[in-house]
């Protein structure tokens, strides 16, 4: 039968181990000596290639769920520091462009004029709001 499994494991392109003969056909699958052969007795479906096994994604897809929803993001599921979870960068660029476009918006609807719209954003360059919030608060108490 060793001949068998491995003429049988080239033709269908899967390890030896993959192979399956019918146990009751044994006696006709060991009579098989060609290529030819074991063409017709995987015909037959006498010789068969077992099926692929694979990974299941269910509990992954689960996890990736519950982390959408702001789970399993503790202390104790981080490594690394902040700066390499979320660069600062990338922080700086979200918070300036929140409060760019805050302070457009205001200048656009004429709420605020061109000069203290001009002041502001010189103040956002220089970092010294915190948030679009911030920027708010800072307005009202200039006002």
């Amino acid at each position: 039968m060793k001949t068998q499994k491995r003429i049988a494991a080239k033709v269908l392109k899967v390890g030896k181990s993959k192979i399956w003969i019918d146990p009751e056909q044994v006696e006709e699958v060991s009579a098989a000596m060609t290529r030819g052969d074991v063409r017709k007795f995987i015909g037959l479906g006498m010789i068969k290639a077992k099926p692929k096994v694979g990974n299941s994604r269910a509990r992954i897809n689960k996890r990736k769920a519950q982390k959408k929803k702001g789970r399993q993001r503790g202390q104790g599921k981080r490594k690394g520091s902040a700066n390499s979870r979320l660069l600062q960068k990338a922080k700086w660029m979200s918070k300036i462009r929140a409060q760019r476009s805050f302070l457009k918006k205001l200048r656009d609807e004429e709420k605020i004029t061109t000069a203290v719209y001009r002041k502001t954003y010189r103040l956002a360059k220089a970092g010294t709001f915190k948030s679009r919030a911030h920027v708010k608060t800072y307005l009202m108490e200039k006002k």
